[in-house]
């Protein structure tokens, strides 16, 4: 399936690949659980994510707190307060520093409240993706707060798109484990 365009293909692709990730993550073994991610032998694993989550814990904080950006972009923006998807003082430019400042954050959260966080976060997004009609999600200039995209675009990021991000990086790091055994 390619990127969902509908309200009824957002929830499909959403509800996915939680399942997925959720199974993924039931799969890891004590010796996947307990090695750090270690991307740095993998030429092509460049971007600044693969160097600042070092464990299942901090895939799971990032997505909590993308999570977070969305239900307080749509609460506050629904109840006047204009703001940017973004907060102040990053942007789409310097998110990278956010995200840092995420994963700062929750260096002493325990993976299962992490996990817990996630979960209850992803029903908090679903729930709320479930009240705005297929028009609203994926019709342009519904709401002017969402600029030049479509509100579902943001649900879709922040879900499926973001769940596929987490499910590539822990099986990289399977592999990586998996090699280091031979």
């Amino acid at each position: 399936m390619g990127r969902p365009t509908t309200k009824t293909d957002l929830l499909t692709a959403a509800a996915s690949n939680y399942e997925k990730l959720n199974a993924l993550v039931s799969d890891l073994t004590e010796k996947e659980l307990s090695t750090l991610f270690d991307f740095s032998g993998e030429e092509k694993k460049k971007e600044a994510h693969w160097k600042r989550d070092k464990n299942l814990r901090d895939i799971f904080i990032h997505l909590y707190e993308w999570h977070q950006l969305l239900l307080s972009w749509i609460q506050s923006n629904q109840n006047g307060d204009k703001k940017p998807f973004i907060p102040e003082p990053y942007n789409w430019k310097t998110y990278g520093d956010m995200n840092v400042q995420f994963w700062e954050k929750h260096q002493a959260t325990s993976l299962e409240d992490a996990k817990s966080m996630f979960q209850k976060s992803h029903s908090e997004v679903i729930k709320l993706a479930e009240t705005f009609s297929n028009e609203e999600l994926f019709s342009k200039g519904v709401y002017k707060w969402v600029g030049g995209s479509t509100l579902g675009s943001y649900f879709v990021s922040v879900t499926a798109s973001h769940y596929d991000w987490a499910m590539k990086k822990l099986k990289a790091h399977k592999k990586i484990v998996l090699r280091s055994r031979m």
